[in-house]
């Protein structure tokens, strides 16, 4: 063990007024700097009473812990940094200072609410969908199907990645099956909530060109079957078929649309359907 090197883990408070989570994903990026570090990260979240905090505080006194806050009430604030004081801790306010320099710059005073951070719930579950969705991209990992929140099926090019990663970064985890010509689906695919999936279609022609243009843009054989025709004429019937074999998906011609218009179309149905079943389990007595 390297001189002067702590024998266990230091500890790092991380105490919050919401999730604590913009705060410790700061603190571990910067952690990526140093080498070799022995850090022990304890989170403290929905922090918003002075008693807690000042029990935070004495307990990171005893451990000699280093404590990086999130408080955006001036109260808060203030009680956090006379404890500190008094038990000699010391304190790494993330977020003070930018309120400040913004107040100043804007000319406008911090609403002090807690939860408003740039980096809150909502963006880490998008995070989050996007690297579920990237994982489980054209028929990846077809076991976690049922973990997708919407699961788009069609045969090639029907604009099934761009679709879930569009969909993925408004924060919807997104699978993605491939439909191949002879080959039945992935079983996992009919055990899923069947309201979740959404085949996609387009018309021969378009779909003619937009394969002819891919072959040519990738420097490969536009004499293949996938290219051809009467290949695209077969695939297309086969995915008509699948999709006749289950009515409870909605068929989305993405012919001539944008992505943006597609996935506009997908969750309305999709959130229609969210609706319905909220008003099925309502109580009859409300």
């Amino acid at each position: 063990m390297p001189p002067n090197r702590p024998a266990r883990p230091l500890p790092i408070y991380i105490v919050s007024d919401s999730t604590g989570n913009t705060a410790e994903n700061v603190v571990r990026a910067a952690l990526q700097q140093f080498r070799d570090y022995l850090v022990h990260i304890q989170t403290y979240p929905n922090v918003r009473d002075e008693k807690q905090l000042r029990a935070i505080i004495r307990l990171a006194a005893k451990e000699r812990a280093l404590v990086v806050f999130t408080l955006v009430q001036p109260e808060n604030q203030r009680t956090i940094y006379d404890a500190a004081t008094t038990h000699g801790v010391q304190l790494v306010d993330l977020i003070g200072a930018l309120l400040g320099k913004l107040a100043d710059y804007l000319a406008l005073p911090p609403e002090g609410v807690p939860g408003h951070g740039v980096l809150g719930d909502e963006y880490f579950r998008r995070i989050e969908a996007v690297e579920f969705t990237v994982k489980h991209d054209d028929g990846a990992e077809p076991r976690h199907l049922h973990k997708a929140d919407l699961v788009l099926v069609g045969v090639s090019r029907t604009s099934k990645t761009p679709l879930s990663t569009f969909l993925a970064h408004r924060g919807w985890k997104v699978a993605n099956v491939p439909i191949v010509l002879g080959i039945e689906p992935p079983r996992e695919l009919s055990e899923v909530d069947q309201d979740r999936v959404y085949a996609l279609t387009i018309e021969a022609h378009d779909l003619h060109e937009i394969r002819m243009a891919r072959l040519r843009n990738l420097g490969m054989s536009t004499r293949g079957p996938y290219g051809q025709m009467e290949h695209i004429a077969l695939e297309l019937e086969y995915a008509r078929d699948l999709f006749r074999r289950n009515p409870a998906w909605p068929v989305i011609d993405v012919t001539h649309k944008a992505v943006e218009e597609t996935a506009a179309q997908i969750l309305q149905v999709h959130n229609e359907r969210l609706a319905r079943r909220a008003r099925v389990k309502k109580p009859a007595s409300e």
